[in-house]
């Protein structure tokens, strides 16, 4: 892994780490695209969960980005912030 690569993997063992026992989670499609081997989702994410040991109910904002590898759709890039209405 590179040194980038690896600051990924270890940002998201650590986030990772802080998130438990998640009691309900609903996505909400709001726009998507398709073209050859791309895609992308925009959408709300409401979630239930245990944040460092908290429960907390919280809706992000989430936008992901798909390619398509040897058949199988997979996630290069995602990217959530937290609606605060």
């Amino acid at each position: 892994m590179g040194a980038p690569d690896q600051q990924a993997h270890d940002e998201g063992t650590t986030l990772g780490k802080s998130f438990s026992d998640c009691t309900s989670y609903v996505f909400e499609l709001r726009a998507y695209d398709v073209s050859g081997d791309m895609a992308y989702t925009v959408g709300l994410e409401h979630a239930s969960a245990s944040v460092d040991g908290e429960p907390r109910t919280y809706t992000l904002r989430a936008t992901q980005v798909y390619r398509r590898e040897d058949g199988e759709w997979r996630v290069t890039h995602r990217h959530a912030d937290r609606v605060t209405e």
